[in-house]
Parts: structure tokens; C-alpha cells; sequence
């Protein structure tokens, strides 16, 4: 059995509202254990066995049927979501917003990190994430924040700020 965490792409953001205990049951529901969510944003921690594009799928399924919604998903392994946190490579400031990307779809990954960022945004690539810092308040604004709303992005990517990849390693 493995622990997973799950980050659902475009939850109670631009029209798509759901109760986290909604989520939880209907995740629960579909056969997954251990169901927890964190946060408002589509966070979700579970047990798992097997091939995670199965948890994958399952979850999507699950979603789309229990809501009406096009749901994407991405799932990691919790370890893999501990390396990616500690692989963040910039400086930590009051003032900067730190994100990660997470990102399924190499091609896009290779589209995304091949942007041309004006300082002080700036973006760095991991391994199957981009890691991005923009000033507070210009989430929207820049370069990256532009190209994350393009639906394009929507099936392959979701954006997470790293307190919120932190408080899912510490909750699990």
C-alpha cells in the first residue's frame, strides 16, 4: 500500500466548487482508503495499490461521475512529493511567492520551461515539475501566471505554492 497525494487541477477556482467532505466521500466511495483532504484548493492524501495512472484514473472517474465536472488530476507517491519539495531552488522571502508545477505531459513540461520569464519572475526546471517565484500580488500578471490558465495546461499541469506542498508532507 502507498500513500498518495493527489492535486485536482481548477477546484473552487473559476466556477468549480466543491466541499472538500463532498470530495472525500466520493473519493472514499470509489475504493480509495485513508482519504483525507487539506485545504480548500483540491489537495487529497490516500492509500493506494498499485500503479498510480490507476489512481490516477480512478480518482478523474470518480470526480466526473460524483460532480459533473471535466476533473484532472495528478498523483504522486509521497516520497516523490518530499523530493520535489526539497529540490525547490530558490531563496525563501516574505515578499516572493514560491510555486511548484507539477506537470505529467513532457512535452508540455518542455513547452512551459522554455519560457522567457522578465526578473524578477524566474522558473527553474525539476524533474517532472518547474519550480517558479513570482512578486506577491502578480500571480496572475506575468508571464507564467498567463500561460497557467491556458486550456492547453489544464489536462497536464496544476500549480501548487510551496506552504501548501509542505502542509501536505506534514499532514501525511
Amino acid at each position: 500500500m502507498t500513500r498518495c497525494a493527489a492535486f485536482l487541477r481548477g477546484v473552487n477556482v473559476g466556477g468549480v466548487s466543491l466541499r472538500m467532505a463532498e470530495v472525500r466521500q466520493t473519493v472514499e466511495d470509489a475504493g480509495f482508503a485513508g482519504v483525507r483532504t487539506i485545504l480548500a484548493s483540491g489537495n487529497l492524501l490516500f492509500d493506494h495499490e498499485g500503479a498510480l495512472a490507476s489512481a490516477k484514473q480512478g480518482v478523474e472517474e470518480a470526480l466526473r461521475a460524483g460532480f459533473g465536472y471535466e476533473a484532472w488530476v495528478l498523483v504522486y507517491d509521497l516520497a516523490e512529493v518530499a523530493r520535489i519539495e526539497a529540490a525547490f531552488p530558490f531563496e525563501e522571502s516574505d515578499d516572493i511567492q514560491s510555486y511548484v508545477v507539477f506537470c505529467c505531459d513532457p512535452d508540455v513540461l518542455d513547452e512551459l520551461s522554455a519560457l522567457r520569464l522578465e526578473a524578477p519572475e524566474r522558473l527553474a526546471r525539476g524533474e517532472g515539475v518547474l519550480y517558479w517565484q513570482t512578486p506577491k500580488g502578480t500571480t496572475l500578471d506575468g508571464e507564467m501566471g498567463k500561460a497557467m490558465g491556458k486550456k492547453r495546461y489544464k489536462s497536464s499541469t496544476t500549480t501548487r505554492n510551496l506552504r501548501t506542498v509542505r502542509k501536505v508532507l506534514s499532514l501525511a
